[in-house]
């Protein structure tokens, strides 16, 4: 409970105020403990940038260890992509993780980390006991495929092309899905497509 309190508090003065003007001693107060308390739950206040559930990351990994029989694992990940485009459940929600990628320096440092460890999980949920070395590299190619994916929808540029090309949410919102479905689209026909 202490934890979710922490988390919950950090995500309201977040997007209250951004990232680098709340201190770990304001997060502290609005979760009713003290900063000693906060660090025996996290290492550092970088952690508080992206919730303590399941996130839009840990959705894609879900989906592509539970996927269909022959679906590939992404397409798993494109629908898991899609579906948080309208998850209205703050954790998993893709706009809320938007804005916390965007909240600066500090945001990119700890998405390129988190990038690293979905990437590992990927790897994890595409292996089998059976596989072999040339397998497993066939698993770590594939999940890097898929984080190139999950990569640019959390870009800048993407995010520049979204806020650019409409103007209510509605419109944002079925423009990045039509990026997720054309960006996944030239990942499953291949770079060669890609750079004609």
């Amino acid at each position: 409970m202490t934890r979710e309190a922490i988390f919950a508090a950090a995500q309201a003065l977040f997007n209250e105020r951004g990232f680098d003007e709340v201190t770990v001693a304001e997060i502290a107060d609005a979760a009713n403990i003290s900063v000693k308390t906060l660090f025996t739950y996290i290492g550092a206040k970088e952690e508080l940038l992206f919730s303590g559930g399941p996130t839009v990351l840990d959705a894609v990994v879900e989906a592509v260890r539970n996927r269909r029989l022959g679906q590939t694992p992404l397409v798993a990940a494109g629908q898991a992509l899609l579906a948080a485009v309208d998850d209205q459940d703050q954790d998993g929600n893709l706009d809320a993780f938007l804005r916390m990628v965007n909240a600066g320096p500090a945001a990119r440092s700890r998405l390129r980390a988190l990038w690293d460890e979905t990437e590992e999980a990927l790897t994890e949920a595409l292996a089998t006991r059976r596989d072999g070395p040339r397998e497993l590299a066939v698993r770590r190619l594939t999940a890097a495929q898929i984080m190139v994916l999950v990569r640019t929808v959390t870009s800048a540029e993407v995010a520049d092309l979204i806020a650019k090309s409409a103007d209510t949410d509605a419109q944002r919102r079925e423009a990045l899905r039509d990026w997720i479905r054309d960006a996944a689209g030239q990942l499953a026909r291949g770079l060669q497509a890609a750079g004609r």
